[in-house]
Parts: structure tokens; C-alpha cells; sequence
């Protein structure tokens, strides 16, 4: 086990020393045209900090909104941790992302993406919880899709997740690439014996794909993940292996 010492957050002593100081956690997100969007990223963002007071944490996009990642990275002092604000892997996480970070700051470190994760699971059942599941209710994982087959398997693996913590089957489908689609997925459970479908919306934030979930038909759709304390929680987890594997693989 690593040392830890008091006032550093958590960071553990070797990664600490490891190029001169505690790296700045750079947040990259998509990027959205959805002001709610923003505004719930922003929030997200807050979160993180209080988190760890005193830690240094940019918010950055990949496109669209603003700052943009490739304008942000080469002013960022010290080293770097770039913590993809994506639930699943696919194009952005494995070529987009990578490809801003070589032509920008080939130093930073690239964190994993976010799902699928245990605090995921914990806040999606939150969210289906406030937003009134009932026990004989079927339970579809509502996420964006993509045309990556590894990404649309880190999906069916987080609806996995989901079904076994809520004791009952969870289909994951997807509001564009991917199969099944939202439509099917509510006509295969509608054909089933529960009176009413829930879609747990796998997404981060207000937005194109948020909507989608909310206009396909399910009889109650859960706000997004937001600023959820355990999707904070769930990014230093991901900060602190990035800045520790380079100390590791090196051991």
C-alpha cells in the first residue's frame, strides 16, 4: 500500500513527488449546445473541487462549448491528469481525446473513462429511487450508443451492474448508435407482464441525448447523473490510478 500524507487530498506520496507536484486534474467533456447542459457540468465541476479544497481542476471540451481542451492544456502549469468526462469508452475516448492530448500536451496523463463503475451504479439507483421505481417495475439503461463495440459493451456492462443491485433484469439500449434501440427496448418490455418501464438515463447531463430518453415513451425517465457527490467521488478515483500507473509500471 502507498503512503498518504494529511493535506494532499489523498494523493499518495509517490505520485506526488513524481514530476515536480500534484497534477492538475483537467476535466474533459463532449461538449453540448444544451445551456442546462453546461450549467450541470459547471456544477459537477463545483463538486469535484470541495472534494479535494485547494486541488486545482479545469473544466474543458472537446468541442463545441467552451473552453475547449486544446486551448486549456498548454496553459496548465505543472503536470497534468486529463480525466475524460465520458461514460463509456469509443471514439472520443480512444482517438479524439488521445489525438488533442499529443498535439497539445504529449506530458498529460490520460485517465480511463468513467464507466462502468460500482459509484455509477449507486447514483443511477439514487436517481431511479427519487424518481419513483416501484418494485414491479421493468428497467431499461438509457445511453447515448455508439458506433464503437467496446463502448456499447462498457453500456450492457453497467446495466449488468444495475440489474444485479436492483434484483431485477435491466436492458440497456441506446438513444442512437447501437442496438437495441430505445423504441425496441420499450416494445420488447412492454410485451412483458410489468404495467410500467423506467428508464434510468445513463447520461451526464441535460442535453440531445437527454432528450431523447425523456421522448421515447417510458412511463418515468430519471434526471441525469449530474453533480452526483459519487460520480465526483468516481473521478479522483480515476485521477489518482492515471497518476499512479507510470510509478507503478516503473516499481
Amino acid at each position: 500500500m502507498v503512503a498518504t500524507s494529511a493535506g494532499t487530498g489523498g494523493m499518495p506520496a509517490a505520485a506526488r513527488s513524481r514530476s515536480g507536484g500534484v497534477p492538475t486534474l483537467v476535466l474533459a467533456a463532449h461538449g453540448t449546445r444544451s445551456a442546462a447542459g453546461e450549467r450541470t457540468l459547471a456544477e459537477l465541476a463545483a463538486v469535484i473541487r470541495r472534494q479535494r479544497p485547494g486541488r486545482r481542476v479545469e473544466l474543458a471540451y472537446l468541442e463545441i462549448s467552451r473552453p475547449l481542451l486544446r486551448d486549456v492544456l498548454p496553459v496548465v502549469p505543472g503536470p497534468v491528469v486529463v480525466v475524460p468526462l465520458l461514460l463509456a469508452g469509443g471514439y472520443h475516448v480512444h482517438v479524439d481525446l488521445p489525438a488533442v492530448l499529443a498535439g497539445h500536451r504529449p506530458d498529460a496523463l490520460m485517465a480511463a473513462p468513467l464507466g462502468p463503475h460500482g459509484l455509477l451504479t449507486s447514483a443511477l439507483t439514487r436517481r431511479l429511487g427519487r424518481a419513483g421505481l416501484r418494485r414491479t417495475d421493468a428497467v431499461i439503461l438509457g445511453a447515448a450508443g455508439s458506433s464503437d463495440p467496446s463502448a456499447l459493451a462498457d453500456v450492457r456492462a453497467a446495466a449488468h451492474r444495475l440489474a444485479v443491485r436492483l434484483g431485477r433484469p435491466v436492458t440497456a439500449a441506446f438513444a442512437s448508435a447501437g442496438t437495441p434501440t430505445l423504441a425496441e427496448a420499450l416494445e420488447r418490455v412492454r410485451s412483458g407482464p410489468a404495467r410500467r418501464v423506467a428508464v434510468a438515463s445513463y447520461v451526464l447531463a441535460p442535453g440531445f441525448f437527454h432528450g431523447r430518453l425523456l421522448a421515447a415513451g417510458a412511463d418515468l425517465v430519471t434526471d441525469p447523473l449530474g453533480a452526483d457527490p459519487d460520480v465526483a467521488s468516481l473521478v479522483w478515483s480515476r485521477y489518482d490510478e492515471a497518476a499512479l500507473a507510470p510509478r507503478a509500471a516503473t516499481a
